[in-house]
């Protein structure tokens, strides 16, 4: 069984990993890191996505933006 992670921490490398592999704002100027703070607790919030980690749900998420 994964330990839990608390939300916080879950929150803050979700957001972190997925600054790392994009930068810090989308093609149109708009904050990645205010967009990582509005859906990163979501994913949190389901218990199946929180064992993924944070990171696997970034790079989910970031799977979906296209090219």
């Amino acid at each position: 069984m994964t330990p839990t992670i608390s939300k916080d921490e879950f929150c803050s490398r979700f957001k972190a990993h997925m600054i790392a592999r994009t930068g810090k704002t989308f093609d149109d100027g708009e904050s990645i890191e205010e967009y990582a703070d509005d859906v990163a607790p979501s994913y949190w919030e389901n218990p199946e996505q929180r064992e993924d980690g944070p990171e696997e749900c970034a790079n989910s998420d970031i799977s979906y933006w296209g090219d």
